[in-house]
């Protein structure tokens, strides 16, 4: 990748995308429970919230809890939902200094009651920052999030309040969970996996991608800058060719 001198602050990305993959992995390669990385990863949750708002990101979206991730060993579960709730709570006060707001998006309605009540008593305590919008992917899959906005599409046009002619792709992502938020400019993978796993499917149409290998509860602040200067390295051409894009 490129060095971290290289970065345009007046480039950086608007929206970037996290998979936050390797915590377990991490884990076993030290001989130490799957907890102990997804613990480990909470530390990179924090630095990586400092460098995005550092570097004037406005939306950063954290791959925290996916809809698949629910049929792992119920200990898991858990434990993980306990983590990701303690965790938040804990980073509360630090984010209201950082003027982060929080927000989540996903089938929140699969939570545990009193996890959610918790969470939602952060997000409300963050409300009123206006820097870094901070968004946990909690309970999410792109998949549900397209077939629901598709079934409120349904509703409102069997009600007669949407022409079906109309219904184009606006039609959709503002019925999306992250229609508050513009697409991602780029999105990245911990952990060297070369799949975006129902994450943010209809949004990263345009959305530039690094993989890394490096596992999550490694990744570093010079990681992350440096995945911001290699996206500024690269030419988003939006389906145009090179020449067009060079005249614009």
């Amino acid at each position: 990748m490129n060095q971290t001198t290289d970065i345009d602050l007046t480039r950086i990305p608007a929206h970037v995308a996290i998979i936050m993959d390797g915590n377990g992995r991490w884990a076993t390669a030290r001989g130490y429970e799957r907890s102990a990385g997804h613990v480990e990863g909470v530390n990179t949750v924090r630095r990586i919230t400092e460098a995005a708002s550092e570097l004037g990101v406005k939306y950063l979206t954290l791959y925290t809890f996916s809809t698949e991730n629910w049929n792992r060993p119920q200990a898991e579960v858990d434990a993980l939902m306990d983590l990701i709730v303690v965790a938040i709570e804990r980073e509360t006060a630090d984010l209201i200094k950082n003027n982060v707001s929080l927000r989540m998006i996903g089938d929140i309605d699969r939570m545990p009651p009193r996890a959610r009540e918790r969470l939602d008593n952060c997000i409300a305590a963050t409300a009123h920052c206006t820097g870094l919008t901070l968004v946990l992917a909690l309970s999410y899959s792109a998949r549900w999030d397209i077939v629901n906005a598709a079934r409120r599409i349904a509703i409102e046009a069997a009600a007669g309040n949407i022409d079906p002619e109309s219904i184009n792709a606006e039609s959709v992502s503002t019925r999306l969970s992250t229609a508050f938020m513009p697409d991602p400019d780029l999105l990245i993978r911990t952990g060297g996996d070369m799949r975006v796993s129902n994450y943010l499917l209809w949004e990263i149409a345009y959305t530039e991608i690094i993989v890394t290998p490096v596992f999550w509860p490694d990744f570093t602040k010079d990681d992350f800058r440096n995945a911001i200067a290699e996206f500024q390295h690269r030419q988003r051409r939006f389906g145009l060719t090179d020449d067009q894009v060079k005249q614009q």
